[in-house]
C-alpha cells in the first residue's frame, strides 16, 4: 500500500494526473488477465475481444 500512496503523492505534486485513468486502465486490463486464467469464463472473457 505504500507504493500506491507514494505513487499518488508523486503524481499530485508533479501535477501529473493524466496519469491515472492510464493506470487505471493497465490495472483493469492486468486484474482480467489474472481473473481468466484460470476460469471458466475465460471462453467467454476472449469473444470480446
Amino acid at each position: 500500500m505504500s507504493f500506491l500512496s507514494e505513487l499518488l503523492a508523486y503524481l499530485a505534486m508533479r501535477k501529473k494526473f493524466w496519469l491515472i485513468p492510464l493506470i487505471l486502465l493497465f490495472a483493469a486490463f492486468g486484474g482480467l488477465l489474472i481473473v481468466s486464467q484460470g476460469s471458466v469464463v475465460a471462453p467467454f472473457i476472449y469473444t470480446l475481444f
